[in-house]
């Protein structure tokens, strides 16, 4: 019987919903084990939570310095091997390098830092410490994404021709618009969310998706940003015209402030010979459409999808998967990973992906700037 691998947790405790959302998924396959980590900045409310989701204490310290400090002394086969980052995004920097520099494998919630020269920074310090680095991309686990990624990549659809993704949501929706709540939360704080609140939290989300799934690389892209008031210094909504080549084009839409949308993140590929459409809320229907042919669904679980969708599907043919086994998905990856078993290089998303959406945020912010100019990605 394989040994668990031990995790410690940054952040997501009481009640946070990305805190459950990685405990459940790293449990999926059995190949992790939480273990400990700071879950609270107070030592207290850390032990208190630790003992309500049935860990032992002996693991939980007062913050990252304490935690590093005293694992390290432990015989490798005791330590925390791996350390998942749930914080505000202003911490993701300084934790991932404190913990690469020490040895640790680091899973990371996205935006991966707060800065493209951060992240950069934390590309060669994982170049060094020649560990395994996750960021959690988590949408690019759903079964039926991983079949459009094959699907683009054997063919199907013919040369690339035109790519539309949406990412609407409506939750800042009552904050933005009362001037104590957009003042006071940290997602639209510079100093703890970054330069970007929308394209930042959901538009590297689809930048991710964009590349993931096409296999393309923005070259270039033109930015219009809305910040709704003048002393909100963040933008909640945006739309990015993408260029991937001369005569493949794309766009990003994104908004926050999407009066009643839940999490409507939808994909579309279009092809010289087929299109394919993916929606994040109906994650199990995958659309291919031709001309003159009727539209076809693709579900998971069925011998027609590829090894690689079928290596991410857990449950027969009409069971409903969802947002947890995607990030399950993730989870198994990086568990392949650490164990030097062999696995897919689409299986979870890596600091290639984190510094590729710094640098799209810094470039879209940099475009609304200067007046909504086309600027180019660095390659």
């Amino acid at each position: 019987m394989s040994k668990k691998i031990k995790l410690g947790i940054l952040g997501g405790g009481g009640d946070s919903l990305i805190g459950i959302l990685h405990r459940v998924a790293s449990s999926m396959f059995d190949k992790f084990e939480v273990v400990g980590g700071v879950f609270n900045p107070a030592l207290e409310e850390s032990e208190k939570f630790s003992e309500e989701i049935g860990i032992n204490r002996d693991k939980i310290y007062k913050d990252l310095d304490h935690l590093i400090e005293e694992e390290t002394k432990l015989p490798a086969e005791d330590r925390i091997e791996v350390v998942s980052i749930l914080t505000p995004n202003f911490l993701h920097f300084p934790m991932a390098k404190k913990l690469l520099e020490n040895g640790f494998h680091v899973i990371c919630e996205k935006p991966m830092t707060t800065s493209y020269k951060e992240a950069k920074i934390l590309e060669d310090t994982l170049n060094k410490a020649k560990t395994i680095f996750a960021v959690t991309y988590t949408y690019t686990g759903y079964p039926m994404i991983r079949q459009m990624k094959e699907m683009i990549a054997a063919g199907e659809l013919g040369e690339i021709q035109k790519i539309d993704v949406q990412y609407y949501q409506g939750w800042i929706n009552p904050i933005i618009h009362d001037e104590e709540q957009r003042n006071s939360i940290w997602r639209l704080d510079p100093e703890k969310g970054g330069i970007s609140c929308c394209m930042g939290d959901i538009g590297t989300h689809a930048l991710d998706m964009v590349e993931y799934v096409s296999g393309l690389q923005v070259e270039k892209l033109l930015a219009d940003l809305n910040y709704v008031y003048s002393d909100n210094k963040m933008d909640v909504d945006g739309t990015v015209l993408l260029r991937f080549s001369e005569y493949v084009k794309g766009v990003i839409r994104t908004s926050q402030i999407a009066t009643g949308e839940e999490n409507n993140f939808t994909v579309k590929i279009y092809g010289k010979k087929a299109g394919l459409k993916w929606e994040q809320e109906n994650p199990n229907y995958l659309y291919k459409l031709e001309d003159g042919q009727p539209m076809k669904v693709l579900k998971p679980g069925h011998p027609y999808n590829s090894a690689f969708s079928l290596d991410g599907t857990k449950l027969p043919p009409g069971h409903p998967e969802g947002i947890f086994d995607a990030m399950g998905n993730i989870y198994k990856g990086v568990a392949k990973a650490i164990k030097g078993e062999q696995y897919h290089p689409g299986e979870f998303p890596g600091i290639k992906d984190g510094v590729r959406g710094m640098n799209f945020i810094e470039k879209v912010v940099d475009s609304h700037a200067k007046g909504n100019v086309w600027v180019a990605m660095d390659k």
